[in-house]
């Protein structure tokens, strides 16, 4: 008996399966189909198969972590959410998916990991408070920085400086012409959910739920009632429970991959400890914290250690 596929993805947050957008479109889209899958939702991604979230692994054993390629894959596996789409609908989709990369990503990026004020009251928090330690120390950094290289691969040539409010505009537009399209529907072509509505809802649902400090295009989206209706209809009709699913920091896995308790006590013992002494070794080597050995006045004959601690703002 061939073994299960399983999904790894960044567990749940504000309301959704998912905090991550990539995996809440795979997720979305399994749903839709009913692939049989065992979901992993997991806060570290070291701990998927291929060390990023999403990540699929198939019956037979091969690792997939491209969102669309997972997808395909379910496809070939017969669970195709297109099958009854008309030539037209198949060629639109292509079309609504172009413009969802193009005009709609690169500010929700922005918004979620270039924007000050949203990233370090909203992202970095989420992430610092569900990661495990001492991952949560650098593990958020690593990743503003990977969504920093992904915006500039989709702005191409241009600086985000200059063209921020263009790209906002454009990103309102692309809201709107979503919402026209839509109309009165359940989903884009009809009662039944196609891929689009995955990624749509993907896209969506984080820019709603999401209690953003500065939200210039989340204000746009929620005075567009139908799109906002779409999103409640598919969180509430295919995520019934997942609403909820809000990790705990430091949260231990249970299941049985779980390690036996003498192993696991040794083995957070030995995290602890090697996050102090990272810890330690940056504060000394990026002068964070100084050690001198200063020569007393008064009394020649003792030495004293005196340790110069400077405050770190972030």
């Amino acid at each position: 008996m061939a073994a299960p596929m399983e999904l790894y993805c960044w567990s749940g947050g504000w309301g959704l399966p998912s905090v991550d957008l990539d995996s809440l479109a795979v997720l979305t889209y399994a749903r839709f189909t009913g692939a049989p899958l065992k979901v992993h939702k997991i806060t570290n991604p070291w701990q998927s198969p291929s060390g990023t979230l999403p990540a699929l692994r198939t019956s037979h054993g091969e690792v997939i972590s491209v969102p669309h390629k997972i997808i395909t894959h379910l496809r070939k596996e017969k669970y195709n959410a297109d099958y009854d789409l008309s030539a037209r609908q198949g060629a639109d989709t292509l079309a609504f998916m172009s413009l969802l990369e193009e005009k709609l990503l690169p500010v929700l990026i922005h918004t979620f990991w270039v924007d000050t004020k949203n990233y370090v009251e909203v992202t970095r928090k989420w992430y610092a408070e569900a990661i495990p330690f001492p991952l949560n120390f650098f593990l958020p950094g690593r990743m503003q920085r990977q969504f920093m290289e992904r915006l500039q691969l989709l702005c191409g040539e241009h600086k985000w400086g200059c063209l921020g409010w263009e790209l906002y505009q454009e990103a309102r537009e692309c809201l709107t012409l979503l919402s026209q399209r839509l109309g009165s529907q359940k989903f884009f072509f009809g009662d039944a959910p196609a891929s689009l509505d995955a990624f749509v809802f993907g896209y969506l649902a984080l820019l709603l739920q999401a209690k953003l400090p500065s939200g210039k295009l989340q204000a746009h989206l929620r005075g567009l009632q139908n799109l906002c209706a779409y999103c409640t209809h598919i969180l509430s009709l295919y995520f019934p429970w997942d609403g909820a699913d809000v990790p705990l920091a430091r949260q231990t896995p249970v299941g049985p991959e779980t390690e036996e308790e003498p192993y696991r006590r040794r083995n957070q013992i030995l995290s602890v400890l090697a996050g102090l002494a990272a810890m330690v070794g940056y504060a000394l080597l990026s002068g964070i914290v100084s050690i001198q050995r200063a020569t007393p006045a008064r009394a020649p004959s003792t030495q004293s250690l005196s340790i110069a601690e400077e405050d770190e703002d972030e």
